[in-house]
């Protein structure tokens, strides 16, 4: 079994609204719905193997205000007093408070030293937590102006993608697009990442395992909205769908979660933000993994569900 939570995004800040004004945002709440959720997990038996935390740990306010490496802190503490690892998707708010190179040396970085490709910064890894069963942490942002300086060629190629699918000033703006998933908060998947993503489903497709794939972007319309969705999610998901071995995506970001059954039969499991979860509930929960299935114990916000196999 293992514990899921998404969008914690605290601050030491005053409640405030999301970007359109009307949703509720409870920032210095989350930190102690997080504390909720940890003390729930330290006491489940038989104990948790790990935990996935599915990015955007503390929100972009902290930047403005100069308490990222504060905020950060506090979050981290909270989560150390687990007995079991925690691997961390890297989100959009992630982003916005650090530099991709600074990011690697706080305790955010899940990545196990010398897990080998994919190339360049590329934070993807995966993880055997029993036999048959492999965990794959992807790098949603990998393609993205976000974290990264902005005369690296993969800003440039990123920026280049970007505005020639938004024409908007404001790059964060879906207004009038086709795609309305291309804007800055959104971001992709290299080539590198897919091909090594492909190789990683190669080798659990021969050794028979179940894979549980996680980051902080839904990768299917079905199971988020049109605007939260990684910029070449089909990319990803026609990897995945040329494999037996996934059986569920996790993803975080579109803080109403989302849930779909898609027609190869992976569930895809977008998870209600903590953000925006007011303090007398709670949204996170358990998987637990039986031969044939996955249930989900959720908590507060998040729903009890079955995931067949």
């Amino acid at each position: 079994s293992f514990g899921v939570i998404a969008d914690i995004q605290y601050a030491d800040a005053e409640d405030g609204y999301d970007f359109g004004g009307y949703r509720r945002r409870y920032y210095r709440q989350s930190l102690n719905l997080l504390r909720d959720a940890v003390e729930a997990w330290a006491a489940e038996r038989p104990p948790l193997a790990f935990v996935l935390q599915l990015g955007d740990s503390i929100d972009g306010l902290n930047a403005r205000s100069g308490e990222a490496e504060g905020a950060l802190e506090q979050v981290l503490v909270v989560l150390g007093r687990l007995p079991v690892p925690v691997h961390h998707a890297w989100g959009n708010h992630e982003f916005y408070n650090f530099s991709r190179a600074r990011l690697v040396h706080t305790g955010l970085n899940s990545r196990p030293a010398g897990a080998g490709p994919p190339a360049g910064d590329c934070q993807a890894y995966h993880f055997s937590p029993a036999t048959r069963f492999r965990v794959v942490v992807l790098d949603a942002y990998d393609l993205s102006i976000l974290g990264r300086e902005p005369d690296s060629p993969r800003y440039r190629e990123s920026l280049r993608l970007l505005q020639e699918k938004n024409p908007n000033n404001n790059l964060n703006s879906p207004a009038g697009l086709e795609e309305p998933r291309f804007v800055e908060f959104n971001g992709g998947f290299s080539q590198a990442q897919l091909d090594w993503f492909n190789e990683v489903l190669k080798f659990s497709d021969e050794h028979q395992e179940k894979v549980v794939v996680m980051g902080h972007l839904p990768i299917h319309p079905d199971a988020s909205d049109r605007v939260c969705l990684a910029w070449n999610y089909e990319d990803a998901l026609s990897v995945i769908h040329s494999h037996q071995c996934v059986v569920c995506f996790l993803a975080g970001h579109l803080h109403d979660g989302g849930y779909c059954l898609d027609s190869h039969g992976v569930h895809h499991l977008t998870l209600e933000g903590v953000i925006e979860t007011p303090p007398e509930s709670n949204a996170f929960g358990t998987i637990y993994v039986y031969e044939d299935k996955m249930i989900l114990k959720g908590r507060g916000r998040i729903s009890e569900r079955v995931m067949h196999f």
